[in-house]
This record gives C-alpha cells, sequence and structure tokens, in this order.
C-alpha cells in the first residue's frame, strides 16, 4: 500500500498545477471621454494662478526614485502605432501619474489653495482608464514644511501641467 501511495504522491507533483479561471476581458477605456476630460484638466491647469514669487527660478535638489513623479517616456509605448495595438503600458503609467496627482492635489501643499475642479476631473479621468481595476484608496503623502509648500506645489503644477499636454496628445489621437 505504501508504493501506491508515494506513486500518487509522485504523480501529483508532476501534474501541472489547475488552470486559474481566465481573467475577465478588460474594460477599454472610452477614449472620445477621456480626450474630452483631458482638454478640460489642461484648460483648468491653464486657469491655476499662483501668487508671483520668487522661488520661480529655484528648485530644491530632491531625492526622487529614478521614475517619481510618473513621468509618460517613450518605453510606456503611448506613441500612435503601438496604442491601437497594445495600449497596456501606456495606460498603466497615465493611471498612475492621475493616482499620484490626485494625491497631490488632496495633500498639505494645497491646503491653502485647494483645486476642487482639478481633482473632480481627475477623479473622473482616473474612472475611465481604471480598465476593471476598481477605484484606487487615496495614499496620503508625507506632511511637507510650512515654509517649502509653496515651491512644492508650484513644482506639482508645473509638472502636472507637463503630463497633462502629453496625455491630452495619447488621448486626442486614440479617440479617433
Amino acid at each position: 500500500m505504501a508504493p501506491l501511495r508515494r506513486l500518487c504522491l509522485l504523480l501529483a507533483l508532476l501534474l501541472p498545477p489547475p488552470a486559474a479561471p481566465a481573467p475577465a476581458p478588460l474594460r477599454r477605456p472610452d477614449w472620445a471621454a477621456c480626450r474630452i476630460l483631458s482638454r478640460e484638466l489642461s484648460r483648468l491647469l491653464a486657469t491655476v494662478r499662483e501668487p508671483p514669487s520668487a522661488l520661480e527660478g529655484m528648485q530644491l535638489l530632491e531625492e526622487e526614485p529614478q521614475n517619481w513623479p510618473p513621468r509618460i517616456r517613450c518605453s510606456d509605448a503611448c506613441d500612435p502605432l503601438m496604442l491601437e495595438t497594445n495600449n497596456t503600458r501606456c495606460l498603466h503609467r497615465i493611471r498612475q501619474a492621475l493616482q499620484h496627482y490626485r494625491d497631490l492635489l488632496g495633500s498639505d501643499i494645497f491646503r491653502d489653495q485647494p483645486q476642487p475642479q482639478l481633482e473632480t476631473t481627475m477623479e473622473q479621468l482616473l474612472r475611465h482608464v481604471q480598465e476593471g481595476h476598481g477605484h484606487p484608496p487615496r495614499h496620503p503623502l508625507a506632511p511637507t514644511l510650512v515654509w517649502e509648500q509653496q515651491l512644492q506645489r508650484h513644482l506639482a503644477l508645473k509638472r502636472l501641467r507637463s503630463f497633462a499636454a502629453v496625455m491630452s496628445r495619447v488621448f486626442n489621437h486614440s479617440a479617433r
């Protein structure tokens, strides 16, 4: 009986694991809605006024990880040809950046200058690019010192404007 048990155990170890259920097909984003919302985001960003500052040319040396905040790079395959065949990497990067900037807009650096319209538009855009990932939770950011909030806000808006311009181009092409 023991050899038969060993043989069964050996066969069970040699068999491939049971197949996992096929993942549900991912929902494709509504490209037209993303195009409209990304244009709205750019329009809203153009209306944000910052107080005149002597900080314009000043930058703090930041210890940021290699790709943080998220930026759209050539390797993200956001070019028109790749978007038609496989948009997964591009949408992942856009989703990452939208989550990052949404969290920044809700942080203490915008406490003195809240941007509810920007946050709302970002939330709507984020919902469209979720691809079945559910609603991402907000990640509270570490508090900033009062003296650096104005500079951090300026840098965040500058980077967000740049990101929004590239993202608009991606959605503008894809909505055609």
